[in-house]
Protein backbone atom coordinates (compact mmCIF):
# COMPACT_ATOMS: atom_id res chain seq x y z
CA UNK A 1 0.00 0.00 0.00
CA UNK A 2 1.36 3.40 -0.98
CA UNK A 3 2.08 5.78 1.90
CA UNK A 4 1.25 9.49 1.62
CA UNK A 5 4.54 10.88 2.93
CA UNK A 6 8.16 10.30 1.90
CA UNK A 7 11.18 10.45 4.18
CA UNK A 8 14.95 10.59 3.90
CA UNK A 9 16.90 9.52 6.98
CA UNK A 10 20.09 11.40 7.81
CA UNK A 11 22.67 8.87 8.97
CA UNK A 12 23.47 5.22 8.29
CA UNK A 13 24.36 4.00 11.79
CA UNK A 14 22.47 1.61 14.07
CA UNK A 15 19.98 4.35 15.01
CA UNK A 16 19.35 5.02 11.31
CA UNK A 17 18.58 1.33 10.83
CA UNK A 18 16.20 1.35 13.80
CA UNK A 19 14.57 4.55 12.53
CA UNK A 20 14.05 2.89 9.15
CA UNK A 21 12.25 -0.02 10.83
CA UNK A 22 10.04 2.25 12.93
CA UNK A 23 9.07 4.63 10.15
CA UNK A 24 8.54 1.77 7.69
CA UNK A 25 6.38 -0.45 9.89
CA UNK A 26 4.73 2.01 12.30
CA UNK A 27 4.08 5.27 10.49
CA UNK A 28 2.61 6.77 7.35
CA UNK A 29 6.08 7.53 5.99
CA UNK A 30 7.75 5.74 3.11
CA UNK A 31 11.54 5.85 3.58
CA UNK A 32 13.15 6.60 0.21
CA UNK A 33 16.82 6.90 1.11
CA UNK A 34 19.59 7.95 3.47
CA UNK A 35 21.99 10.90 3.54
CA UNK A 36 25.43 11.07 5.15
CA UNK A 37 28.06 13.81 5.17
CA UNK A 38 30.51 13.08 2.36
CA UNK A 39 33.46 12.65 4.73
CA UNK A 40 31.67 9.67 6.31
CA UNK A 41 30.04 8.22 3.20
CA UNK A 42 31.18 4.57 3.18
CA UNK A 43 28.30 2.79 1.41
CA UNK A 44 26.04 3.44 -1.54
CA UNK A 45 22.89 1.69 -0.30
CA UNK A 46 21.15 0.49 2.82
CA UNK A 47 18.07 -1.77 2.83
CA UNK A 48 18.15 -1.51 -0.95
CA UNK A 49 17.78 2.28 -0.80
CA UNK A 50 20.37 4.85 -1.92
CA UNK A 51 22.80 6.45 0.54
CA UNK A 52 23.80 9.86 -0.81
CA UNK A 53 26.11 12.67 0.26
CA UNK A 54 24.31 15.15 2.49
CA UNK A 55 25.92 18.03 0.62
CA UNK A 56 24.11 16.95 -2.58
CA UNK A 57 20.93 15.60 -1.04
CA UNK A 58 18.71 18.04 -2.99
CA UNK A 59 19.88 16.47 -6.25
CA UNK A 60 18.34 13.15 -5.18
CA UNK A 61 15.39 14.11 -2.95
CA UNK A 62 13.48 17.36 -3.48
CA UNK A 63 12.66 19.36 -0.33
CA UNK A 64 9.12 19.98 -1.55
CA UNK A 65 8.49 16.23 -1.86
CA UNK A 66 10.47 14.60 0.96
CA UNK A 67 10.71 15.19 4.71
CA UNK A 68 13.68 14.15 6.86
CA UNK A 69 14.70 12.69 10.19
CA UNK A 70 18.28 13.00 11.50
CA UNK A 71 18.86 9.66 13.22
CA UNK A 72 21.83 10.51 15.43
CA UNK A 73 22.13 9.76 19.13
CA UNK A 74 23.72 11.93 21.86
CA UNK A 75 27.21 12.52 20.41
CA UNK A 76 28.78 15.78 21.62
CA UNK A 77 25.90 16.27 24.06
CA UNK A 78 23.41 16.07 21.19
CA UNK A 79 25.27 18.71 19.15
CA UNK A 80 25.83 16.44 16.16
CA UNK A 81 22.14 15.56 15.82
CA UNK A 82 21.22 19.21 16.34
CA UNK A 83 23.68 20.44 13.70
CA UNK A 84 22.42 18.05 11.02
CA UNK A 85 18.79 18.71 11.94
CA UNK A 86 19.35 22.43 11.47
CA UNK A 87 21.37 21.91 8.29
CA UNK A 88 18.49 20.01 6.69
CA UNK A 89 16.01 22.69 7.73
CA UNK A 90 18.24 25.33 6.13
CA UNK A 91 18.05 23.34 2.90
CA UNK A 92 14.27 23.66 3.02
CA UNK A 93 13.36 20.17 4.28
CA UNK A 94 10.53 19.68 6.78
CA UNK A 95 11.52 17.69 9.90
CA UNK A 96 9.54 14.53 10.66
CA UNK A 97 8.76 12.97 14.03
CA UNK A 98 8.04 9.40 15.07
CA UNK A 99 5.75 8.56 18.00
CA UNK A 100 5.44 4.82 18.54
CA UNK A 101 1.93 3.43 18.40
CA UNK A 102 2.94 1.47 21.50
CA UNK A 103 3.75 4.57 23.57
CA UNK A 104 1.19 5.94 26.01
CA UNK A 105 0.83 9.67 25.33
CA UNK A 106 -1.87 11.63 27.18
CA UNK A 107 -4.06 13.72 24.89
CA UNK A 108 -2.73 17.11 26.02
CA UNK A 109 0.98 16.32 25.78
CA UNK A 110 2.74 18.90 23.59
CA UNK A 111 5.57 17.98 21.21
CA UNK A 112 7.96 20.17 19.29
CA UNK A 113 9.31 19.09 15.91
CA UNK A 114 11.83 16.38 15.02
CA UNK A 115 11.14 14.08 18.00
CA UNK A 116 11.52 10.31 18.25
CA UNK A 117 9.54 8.43 20.91
CA UNK A 118 10.03 4.68 21.21
CA UNK A 119 7.68 2.01 22.53
CA UNK A 120 6.56 1.75 26.16
CA UNK A 121 7.13 5.41 26.99
CA UNK A 122 4.51 6.91 29.31
CA UNK A 123 3.91 10.64 28.98
CA UNK A 124 1.46 11.89 31.57
CA UNK A 125 -0.91 14.89 31.41
CA UNK A 126 0.50 18.37 30.68
CA UNK A 127 3.96 17.13 29.67
CA UNK A 128 5.81 19.31 27.17
CA UNK A 129 8.58 18.01 24.91
CA UNK A 130 10.74 20.43 22.93
CA UNK A 131 12.32 20.15 19.50
CA UNK A 132 14.82 17.47 18.51
CA UNK A 133 14.24 15.18 21.50
CA UNK A 134 14.79 11.41 21.64
CA UNK A 135 12.94 9.29 24.21
CA UNK A 136 14.28 5.74 23.94
CA UNK A 137 12.13 2.86 25.18
CA UNK A 138 10.40 2.42 28.51
CA UNK A 139 10.60 5.89 30.12
CA UNK A 140 8.16 7.58 32.49
CA UNK A 141 7.71 11.34 32.01
CA UNK A 142 5.63 12.61 34.90
CA UNK A 143 2.79 15.14 34.77
CA UNK A 144 3.60 18.82 34.17
CA UNK A 145 7.23 18.05 33.35
CA UNK A 146 9.14 19.70 30.51
CA UNK A 147 11.92 18.22 28.39
CA UNK A 148 13.68 21.07 26.63
CA UNK A 149 15.19 21.07 23.12
CA UNK A 150 17.91 18.67 21.92
CA UNK A 151 17.72 16.19 24.80
CA UNK A 152 18.28 12.43 24.76
CA UNK A 153 16.54 10.29 27.38
CA UNK A 154 17.70 6.69 27.24
CA UNK A 155 15.77 3.65 28.52
CA UNK A 156 13.81 3.14 31.75
CA UNK A 157 14.34 6.65 33.05
CA UNK A 158 11.89 8.10 35.58
CA UNK A 159 11.26 11.83 35.38
CA UNK A 160 8.81 12.66 38.14
CA UNK A 161 6.20 15.40 38.16
CA UNK A 162 6.92 19.12 37.69
CA UNK A 163 10.50 18.56 36.50
CA UNK A 164 12.36 20.62 33.94
CA UNK A 165 15.12 19.00 31.88
CA UNK A 166 17.47 21.61 30.45
CA UNK A 167 18.41 21.76 26.79
CA UNK A 168 21.03 19.38 25.36
CA UNK A 169 20.90 17.10 28.38
CA UNK A 170 21.60 13.36 28.29
CA UNK A 171 19.94 11.05 30.85
CA UNK A 172 21.34 7.52 31.13
CA UNK A 173 19.61 4.17 31.59
CA UNK A 174 17.68 3.70 34.85
CA UNK A 175 18.32 7.24 36.09
CA UNK A 176 15.64 8.98 38.14
CA UNK A 177 14.59 12.55 38.89
CA UNK A 178 12.54 13.34 42.00
CA UNK A 179 9.56 15.70 41.89
CA UNK A 180 10.15 19.40 41.15
CA UNK A 181 13.76 18.99 39.99
CA UNK A 182 15.26 21.47 37.53
CA UNK A 183 18.17 20.07 35.54
CA UNK A 184 20.48 22.70 34.11
CA UNK A 185 21.28 22.74 30.41
CA UNK A 186 24.09 20.51 29.13
CA UNK A 187 23.84 18.04 32.01
CA UNK A 188 25.08 14.45 31.67
CA UNK A 189 23.21 12.11 34.03
CA UNK A 190 24.92 8.72 34.15
CA UNK A 191 23.50 5.22 34.38
CA UNK A 192 21.40 4.65 37.49
CA UNK A 193 21.95 8.14 38.94
CA UNK A 194 19.19 9.57 41.15
CA UNK A 195 18.80 13.36 41.21
CA UNK A 196 16.80 14.85 44.09
CA UNK A 197 17.73 18.53 43.87
CA UNK A 198 18.28 21.17 41.21
CA UNK A 199 21.49 21.14 39.17
CA UNK A 200 23.52 23.85 37.50
CA UNK A 201 24.28 24.01 33.76
CA UNK A 202 27.15 21.93 32.34
CA UNK A 203 27.34 19.35 35.11
CA UNK A 204 28.19 15.65 34.91
CA UNK A 205 26.80 13.11 37.37
CA UNK A 206 28.14 9.58 37.24
CA UNK A 207 27.33 6.48 39.22
CA UNK A 208 30.01 4.91 41.37
CA UNK A 209 31.41 1.81 39.71
CA UNK A 210 30.53 -1.44 41.51
CA UNK A 211 33.32 -2.64 43.79
CA UNK A 212 34.56 -6.19 43.27
CA UNK A 213 34.39 -8.02 46.59
CA UNK A 214 37.38 -10.06 47.78
CA UNK A 215 35.15 -13.06 48.40
CA UNK A 216 33.45 -15.03 45.62
CA UNK A 217 29.68 -14.85 45.12
CA UNK A 218 29.19 -18.55 45.90
CA UNK A 219 31.17 -18.26 49.12
CA UNK A 220 29.42 -15.03 50.16
CA UNK A 221 26.01 -16.62 49.58
CA UNK A 222 27.19 -19.96 50.96
CA UNK A 223 26.16 -21.87 47.90
CA UNK A 224 27.05 -25.56 47.97
CA UNK A 225 28.67 -26.86 44.81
Amino acid sequence: MSKPRKLVIVGDSAFAEVAYECFTHDSDYDVVGFAVESAYLKKTELFGLPVVALEQVEQHFRPDEVEFYAALVYSELNRLRTRLYLAMKEKGYVPASYISSRAFVWHNVEFGEHCFVFEDNTLQPFVKVGNNVVLWSGNHIGHHSVVQDNCFVSSHVVISGFCNVGANTFIGVNAALANNVNLGADNWIGVGVAIAQDTQPDQLFKNVAPELAKVSATRFLKVRK
